[in-house]
């Protein structure tokens, strides 16, 4: 008699750390999705959800995308801090850097040496939040979304900004994503 896993159940082990034996007693799908959006929202209607003052909280993670997917839950972007999908964390190509990669380049240890394990993972990420967060946010403050940084000169302006010097336009320019570093000034 062969003992040995099948293929989806030594892929699902490979690619998630959980064995089939640790599913049977879980709750069913319909729950665990209602227990972790009322987790995240935090008693706050998910219509409600709003970036400042709010309850409910920021989800830290690497490649959410996939895994709200799979969880089949909507959140709300404004409050997902994706270490794949920052800028600052990206390659120049804008393709995201691995979770691996990342953690050895920015906190200096190795992740991922064997079998992926899920908390190592977690862990890892918060930390890379952590460490963005935590930096001093350059230039005079202005946020991304701010009526001023969304490019929306008025024509007589252009020839103005033509004839600026890249130093100029760089003290008037702003980035185009929302800096993680803004996050302490939330509240």
């Amino acid at each position: 008699m062969d003992n040995r896993p099948d293929s989806s159940e030594t892929l699902r082990y490979e690619m998630t750390g959980i064995r089939a034996e640790q599913l049977r007693d879980a709750l069913p799908l319909k729950q665990a999705q209602r227990k972790i959006q009322d987790f995240l929202c935090n008693g706050e209607a998910i219509w409600k959800i709003r970036s400042k003052g709010g309850e409910a909280r920021i989800l830290v993670g690497h490649g959410l995308g996939h895994e709200l997917n799979c969880l089949g839950i909507d959140y709300p972007s404004l409050l997902i801090r994706d270490t794949a999908n920052y800028p600052p964390l990206m390659k120049t190509s804008k393709l995201s850097n691995s979770l691996k990669y990342l953690t050895s380049a920015y906190l200096g240890y190795d992740i991922q040496t064997g079998v992926q394990d899920p908390y190592e993972d977690c862990v890892a990420a918060m930390r890379l939040y952590m460490r963005m967060s935590s930096q001093a946010h350059p230039g005079d403050n202005r946020m991304y979304g701010e009526a001023q940084n969304r490019n929306s000169y008025a024509a007589w302006k252009q020839r103005e900004l033509e004839r600026a010097t890249p130093e100029e336009l760089l003290n008037i320019s702003a980035t185009d994503y929302y800096c993680w570093c803004l996050d302490s000034k939330m509240n």
